[in-house]
């Protein structure tokens, strides 16, 4: 109780909800802990539900209800729906209990000893309840279902839909979301063909197999089929199988009319579902599924008639993600550098930006895949009006044709100011004209993040905070114009802030910054320099606690991509794969967190030319030890690093966690996380090799550090955990086991049964213990422990 303190707990809960009203509080509590949820998933039986507490916060009384498998509320807090599951068949269906008069007695909406029911939704305007119900089979499995429907004041569910209603041999899916539309007049959910639904297996009883015969020898067979035609390889298959399996078709039920319209089907599977009542947009990467493994994700794009179900296809082959004004009226999408607008009903389209001499297209990009744009900002008055970003400014683009506005009057570009609107309220589906938006304002340059404000569809923006700082906003107040809010620095705890919308009485709500105190935490400043090729570029230097500054200290680099960014960024005390920057400060290291910029084609001497320079600005700056000087990446950066020291001799050692060293076998791996293959990732992706590898074989080569591995000078610390899911982690053994036979100074942590990142606690703790070993060692001398002098023999362990 906010208001008196008092409070109270409860055990075992999984979930909870307070009502609308703030009269209610609902929570829900876990089942029997011996459950075998993965036996669940398998066979889809009906698990029996646990207990539901419904509690009256006025009173302060506690009503329970067993074997309730979900719940729902209505949005005026008038109802609770529940459904029991109880295996003994006792009291199953759905039922409602009465908020508004506080009634303890359920009303019964569907009920049968064999009964099922799920996807209760709540229709916010008309306060009707969907929900999909039906029977179970003997073995407990779920039948077909239908959709009902129950108003207050009804005595039971009626069905709306059913299956005899859809195309032929279609049925609505008993796994399933429905969604109403925000006007209470359509209702949305999925459909499925019969012939995608699997009858499950047939258990048979234990018997004793004969050994002459084939079938039942072959029971028992374990063998997958690779065709070189699948959509998808097989192990992306088995990732998507359990999406795949319950895959429904989106259509909508107009209950005024009684009438189901089907919208997506198997040619068109995707349906972004939006508040139009003309149009919605559709979505296809069917035909392009075998090119997600080198390539990368395309779709066609579809006008849907939501009245009869017709559809055009309007955009093919495309990687982006259109945006639908919310009234249906007009699409607008980016290819090659440009914004299209496109009129819904005509299906005529115009290049908004064409005429500009400003870049819409990512300025950093250097992958060598398409270009993406900076996004779309948001919709004017439905559809008045597209806002969309460049990197640094807000431009207005009218439906109806006209002039480009630049909001932001260019301030952006010139400042070096990247504005974005920061939605307060994430249930609006779009600006309306004149009304006041907060703004984020990141500088480019200079890193720190300050807000502004400006009016919709208005020129011109206002300054609120601006200063060496991070800002992030945490919410608005829903019934005040107030603002939660945190501020950072490198050397401040993101502590909560209070506010009003102008900034005016910021009140500072919690004190954690108190908890670095006597640490000697260390502060980060930014560092300039330039690549070996001229390019500018920027990091971050955080001297160590107690800094003096005539003396030369050992230095830990740590990078990846861009990490400037992170200048106002507090770092958290936490054992992870990354070495934690407070910790090494405290301990009497600088930390250099330089950024990279990458040339397609050769990713390897891209940081290298990046890293060299920023390493030598260290050392004229004369902060640097030159002779203790650790490179230090993980994954990509990994990669780096064991690239880098074929190089340059410039690093004392290295550490590089899960790293490709040879680009030739990693390039048809799989990424077992995923079950994709890597391909993609060097022909359009991180590694930008730029082409297959057949094309680009010389570059391949060119860019694996274990073809080089004759040239390392540098210690090297390898660490892979041999489940990686993303990273194979041979890949570590091939350059382990080069430089072993090289006679090279090299050591291999390999943490059993972990994925790319070490997740057990001992092993964070383990990997956090050894990387600090090993850099005291090489770096300042100090005596080098066990592990790294003498190994550590297998011995049974």
């Amino acid at each position: 109780n906010t208001t008196s303190g008092e409070e109270r707990s409860f055990d075992n809960v999984k979930s909870f909800t307070f009502s609308n009203n703030s009269k209610w509080l609902v929570f829900h509590h876990h089942g029997d802990k011996a459950e075998k949820k993965e036996e669940e998933k398998k066979n889809e039986k009906l698990q029996a539900g646990s207990t539901l507490s419904v509690m009256d916060l006025g009173e302060g009384s506690l009503d329970t209800f067993s074997f309730v498998s979900t719940f729902a509320m209505d949005s005026v807090s008038q109802h609770l729906a529940y459904v029991v599951t109880d295996t003994s068949a006792l009291g199953n269906g759905i039922y409602t209990l009465s908020l508004a008069d506080r009634s303890t007695t359920s009303k019964v909406l569907y009920a049968d000893s064999s009964a099922w029911a799920g996807a209760l939704n709540w229709n916010n305007q008309t306060g009707a309840l969907a929900f999909l119900a039906g029977l179970t089979n003997k073995k407990g499995e779920k039948e077909d279902s239908d959709l009902y429907l129950w108003s207050p004041g009804e005595h039971e569910a009626v069905v709306a839909l059913s299956d005899n209603e859809l195309k032929e041999d279609w049925k609505i899916w008993h796994t399933n979301k429905i969604q109403w539309s925000k006007d209470g007049k359509r209702l949305f959910l999925g459909t499925k063909p019969g012939s995608e639904i699997l009858e499950p297996e047939e258990q048979k009883p234990d018997s004793l197999k004969s050994l002459y015969s084939n079938e039942d020898i072959l029971a028992d067979r374990t063998v997958d089929v690779w065709h070189w035609n699948d959509p998808y390889i097989n192990p992306q298959q088995k990732k998507r199988w359990e999406n795949e399996k319950n895959r429904t078709y989106s259509g909508v039920y107009y209950p005024a009319d009684d009438r189901f319209v089907q919208l997506a089907d198997m040619e068109m599977p995707e349906i972004r579902i939006s508040e139009s009542s003309q149009t919605v947009l559709g979505s296809s990467s069917v035909p392009y599924a075998k090119w997600i493994t080198w390539d990368g994700r395309y779709s066609d794009y579809y006008l849907v008639d939501i009245s009869s179900g017709k559809k055009e296809k309007v955009i093919t082959a495309h990687q982006g993600r259109p945006s639908l004004s919310p009234d249906g009226k007009f699409l607008s999408w980016y290819q090659d550098g440009d914004w299209h607008l496109m009129d819904a009903l005509s299906l005529e389209s115009r290049n908004l930006t064409e005429s500009l001499d400003v870049p819409f297209a990512d300025e950093d990009w250097d992958y060598p895949e398409d270009t993406p744009g900076y996004g779309v900002a948001d919709w004017l008055n439905a559809s008045e009006a597209l806002l969309v970003y460049d990197k640094y400014d807000i431009w207005l683009f009218s439906t109806a044709g006209g002039d480009a506005l630049c909001l932001t009057e260019g301030k952006g570009r010139a400042e070096k100011l990247q504005f974005r609107i920061k939605k307060l309220d994430r249930e609006k589906l779009f600006l309306e004209l004149g009304e006041s938006l907060l703004l984020t304002a990141y500088h480019d340059l200079k890193k720190y993040t300050a807000f502004y404000s400006m009016n919709a569809g208005k020129v011109g923006v206002s300054p609120l905070v601006e200063e060496q700082k991070k800002y992030t906003v945490v919410a608005k107040a829903e019934e005040a114009n107030m603002l939660l809010y945190t501020r950072q620095s490198y050397t401040e705890f993101p502590d909560l802030w209070v506010t009003d919308l102008k900034f005016k009485k910021p009140k500072k709500l919690s004190d954690l910054n108190a908890q670095t105190q006597g640490i000697a935490w260390g502060e980060a400043e930014l560092v300039e320099w330039s690549s070996l090729d001229g390019t500018a570029m920027q990091g971050i230097l955080i001297k160590p606690g107690n800094y003096e500054p005539e003396k030369k200290y050992p230095v830990l680099v740590y990078y990846y991509r861009f990490f400037s960014n992170r200048l106002y960024d507090f770092n958290r005390v936490e054992l992870t794969h990354r070495p934690c920057f407070p910790y090494y400060a405290s301990n009497g290291y600088a930390i250099f967190l330089p950024d990279i910029r990458f040339d397609i084609g050769n990713p390897g001497y891209s940081a290298t030319k990046c890293l060299v320079p920023g390493v030598q600005k260290l050392i004229d700056m004369g902060i640097a030890d030159p002779e203790a000087i650790c490179l230090h990446g993980h994954s990509w950066s990994g990669y780096q690093t064991a690239f880098a020291i074929t190089q340059t001799n410039i690093f004392t050692c290295a550490i590089a966690g899960a790293p490709v060293s040879n680009m030739t076998s990693a390039y048809s791996g799989i990424r077992w996380g995923s079950g994709l293959a890597r391909q993609f990732q060097y022909e359009k992706s991180q590694s930008r090799i730029g082409g297959s590898l057949w094309e680009a074989r010389d570059l391949y080569i060119e860019n694996s550090p274990v073809f080089f591995a004759d040239r390392i000078e540098t210690p090297l610390l390898i660490m892979f955990g041999d489940k990686d899911d993303a990273v194979p982690w041979y890949q570590g053994i091939e350059l382990y086991l080069a430089m072993r036979r090289l006679e090279k100074e090299s050591h291999f942590l390999q943490y059993r049964n972990e994925p790319h990142h070490p997740k057990v606690y001992a092993n964070k703790l383990d990997c956090t213990i050894k990387y600090k070993e090993y850099l005291d060692h090489y770096l300042k001398g100090e005596p080098a422990a066990d592990w790294i002098k003498t190994g550590v023999p297998y011995k049974g362990k």
